[in-house]
């Protein structure tokens, strides 16, 4: 359990408010993205099923957050995800990611319209080339939530996150979603891998612009 200071209400004094040159190791995914490489298994009645996805992902900064004395800086992101060849979306997701400099902590908060939440968090040093972030069942501070049949069909007891920056730009995420799943003995991991290539800038965050 980390130590947490006696004063939890006064906020820092002298904030920087250009989000951008806070962010960490989440700097270098401010932007817009399109991944068209992505391949996903999922679970079907016959079994596993295979196929690829297009992606496209856009991460904007956000002005810092404080509770009391902790400060967050961060980037709001949606991500929308459809086939090869159509435009239907398959896959869609909103949510933050954050970076707590005092910490070393990286979390990722994720929605999607399935019924569904979840935050993973994880440490990475701010120049880190990778990390990875974990979500747990019935945790309190970093969980999953889901509505009732999601729960009661496709249970999840984990979602994985590892995050990788290439040398060429490029960014790229495995993750791996645990399910128990109705009527299986054993819990199916259900994989998601993309590699994403930059096509756009980031805006910058309403106090860095007044600045």
């Amino acid at each position: 359990m980390p130590t947490f200071p006696e004063d939890i209400y006064t906020e820092p004094a002298n904030l920087d408010g250009k989000t951008l040159a806070n962010l960490g190791p989440l700097r270098r995914m401010a932007g817009l993205w399109s991944g068209e490489k992505g391949v996903d298994v999922k679970p079907k009645a016959q079994g596993p099923k295979t196929q690829t996805y297009i992606e496209h992902y856009e991460l904007q900064p956000i002005d810092p957050q404080t509770n009391g004395p902790q400060v967050l800086y961060g980037l709001r992101y949606h991500t929308f995800i459809h086939k090869p060849g159509l435009t239907k979306m398959y896959h869609d997701q909103v949510g933050y990611w954050l970076w707590e400099p005092a910490t070393n902590i990286v979390m990722q908060t994720l929605a999607i319209p399935r019924g569904q939440i979840a935050m993973a968090t994880g440490t990475a040093s701010a120049d880190a080339d990778s990390f990875e972030l974990v979500a747990t069942h019935g945790s309190l501070v970093n969980g999953i939530v889901s509505n009732p049949f999601i729960e009661h069909a496709f249970t999840t007891l984990e979602w994985r996150i590892k995050v990788a920056f290439n040398a060429d730009g490029t960014w790229s995420y495995d993750q791996d979603t645990v399910m128990q799943i109705q009527g299986l003995a054993e819990p199916f991991h259900h994989t998601d891998r993309n590699t994403l290539t930059k096509i756009g800038e980031p805006s910058p965050n309403p106090l860095a612009m007044q600045a």
